[in-house]
């Protein structure tokens, strides 16, 4: 099969995905067979595209609004790392699903999982985006395709935060990173993706590049700097499935991914290190790191611990590229896919959790390993991995960001490496003495583990935290390949 045929049978299949499960949506059975088989057709191809990528150009032309304005596919090692996590994680996110909304008695599951599978139609293009402009355009069909996800409950709590999710996502997108895109296009006359950037040679004065750089860095929201993170907190009113796929899937990926391929592609990591810019980025990726783990410490309820934690890890991913170091890069690279094993685990777990004992907040957790054996040992392991302990895939990442920040002589960045992991263990390690510690409260009354597809989806994402670790050839192949990274 041509790459040209597997670009498109990749983008195209979450997309027939949605309409056959919305016209199985009489029938549950039916709908939930199409919702199982349909991520496993697309992860096939993501497969297929991994073997033959490397032997022969892939891309794929979709339109041209104008002249020099082209929407087209290219499949490049950074991309592919990001889609093969996605079309992983997929599978194993829809298996959860279904559980979960049965086990919950939800109501408007059809929908859920029509949207579920848009939702990772957009990421397929942002992943596989071979220029800004596809890229832009993609990311805004995946903020559109999840607030349905966000406020499927419909009630009020639900729509005031998928309100905020929507405007602070919407505004940054449009407000700031399209302005910055067509700034791009009329200082280089061209939005392409290129190996070195594409305003590497642009003749700007310093302070209009600086600029350009954080509309561009503010611009992708989904990467949750601070101070406009609110979005990610205010989405937990969500169901914990698309609590995982915003953390771990999807969403906050396709933001710090954004990041790292604009930062690559567009201003090239030469470019970078010549502007005092780059370490204003740098202190707020820093800042973000250390300020959000602070406010986890603070947070009872489960969710909103595990937000915060995530808004403080997507900034490693920020922070080792403007660490400007080979190594520091291939570590940010690492961490999109180390964090989304981890964190689509502790979200597994807390929706577990929910669902077999209707408990949300930490202080409600004594001794609920005992009952639920298989999520908190789940749930231990994708904590021990935010933390960094080997042989967990967290480790690896944040281990490349070390060595990253030593080859580029950065004191500061190995100092907030250090504080953060340490904050990462003050506020996984409460959970964890709670839960297997402390003797269960007999006045919340006994249940034992959530449904069997829940407890096997988790039990599956905690073996590909340790997996990461353990055969890391494939990733590493794809992280070497990228740009700027010499390992």
């Amino acid at each position: 099969m041509s790459t040209q045929w597997l670009l498109a049978l990749i983008l195209g299949t979450p997309f027939i995905g949605a309409l056959l499960i919305a016209l199985s949506g009489r029938w549950a059975r039916l709908r939930d067979g199409v919702v199982l088989l349909v991520p496993l057709v697309l992860l096939w191809l993501i497969a297929q595209l991994l073997q033959v990528a490397p032997a022969q150009p892939a891309h794929l032309m979709l339109g041209e609004i104008m002249p020099g304005l082209r929407l087209y596919l290219e499949a490049e090692p950074l991309g592919m790392l990001f889609a093969g996590v996605a079309a992983l994680l997929w599978p194993v996110a829809s298996l959860y699903s279904i559980g979960y909304l049965h086990g919950n008695k939800e109501q408007h599951q059809t929908r859920f999982h029509a949207c579920f599978a848009l939702s990772i139609g957009g990421t397929m293009g942002v992943a596989l985006a071979g220029n800004l402009l596809t890229l832009f355009v993609a990311y805004e069909m995946l903020t559109l395709a999840t607030y349905p996800l966000v406020v499927h409950k419909g009630d009020e709590k639900a729509m005031q935060g998928g309100r905020t999710y929507l405007g602070i996502l919407l505004f940054t997108s449009i407000g700031l990173l399209l302005p910055a895109i067509l700034w791009t296009w009329q200082l280089a006359g061209t939005l392409a993706f290129t190996p070195g950037g594409i305003l590497g040679q642009v003749d700007i004065d310093e302070r209009l590049l600086a600029l350009l750089l954080l509309l561009i860095s503010y611009g992708v929201g989904k990467a949750a700097l601070m101070p406009l993170h609110r979005w990610l907190p205010a989405a937990m009113v969500a169901p914990t499935p698309v609590s995982a796929l915003l953390h771990a899937v999807a969403v906050v990926k396709a933001g710090v991914f954004s990041i790292v391929k604009i930062m690559v592609y567009i201003f090239g990591t030469e470019r970078l290190a010549g502007l005092a810019a780059s370490d204003w980025l740098f202190g707020i990726a820093a800042g973000t790191i250390v300020i959000a783990s602070v406010i986890a410490l603070r947070q009872d309820n489960l969710k909103r611990r595990l937000a915060y934690s995530t808004i403080s890890q997507l900034s490693y991913v920020v922070m080792g590229v403007f660490i400007l170091a080979p190594l520091s890069l291939a570590g940010a690279a690492l961490h999109i896919a180390a964090h989304a094993f981890g964190k689509i685990t502790l979200f597994f777990a807390a929706g577990s959790i929910y669902t077999a004992s209707h408990k949300t907040e930490i202080s409600q957790l004594d001794g609920i390993g005992r009952r639920m054996p298989w999520t908190m040992t789940a749930f231990s392991i994708g904590a021990l991995s935010m933390i960094g302990i080997p042989p967990l895939a967290g480790f690896l990442s944040k281990w490349y960001l070390l060595l990253g920040a030593w080859q580029a002589d950065h004191l500061m960045a190995m100092l907030i490496i250090t504080v953060s992991t340490l904050l990462n263990a003050a506020y996984f390690a409460p959970i964890l003495y709670v839960a297997w510690f402390r003797r269960p409260n007999p006045a919340v009354g006994d249940h034992g583990e959530a449904p069997l597809a829940i407890v096997i989806s988790l039990a599956i994402s905690a073996m590909l935290t340790l997996s990461l670790f353990l055969w890391v050839e494939a990733p590493m192949k794809l992280v070497s390949a990228i740009p700027g990274v010499v390992l």
